[in-house]
């Protein structure tokens, strides 16, 4: 398990803020639904599992440039 990661850590190629608040939410929630249909007890929050997930490359965030401004 890791100890809270850096922003520094996770974020990579000018990604925001923002994105990576976006990318924990919506993994978190994906965890917690998945843990519901399977009718699981979550021994981790969710949001330490997303971004757990995030700093060890399991899943990453992908902008939309559209939205870049």
């Amino acid at each position: 398990m890791m100890l809270r990661p850096s922003v520094s850590e996770i974020l990579a190629n000018n990604e925001s803020y923002y994105s990576l608040v976006i990318a924990v939410a919506k993994r978190a929630r994906e965890i917690t639904e998945d843990a519901f249909d399977e009718k699981k007890i979550l021994d981790v929050k969710p949001v330490q599992t997303a971004v757990e997930q995030l700093a060890g490359k399991e899943y990453k965030i992908i902008e939309d440039p559209a939205l870049k401004g």
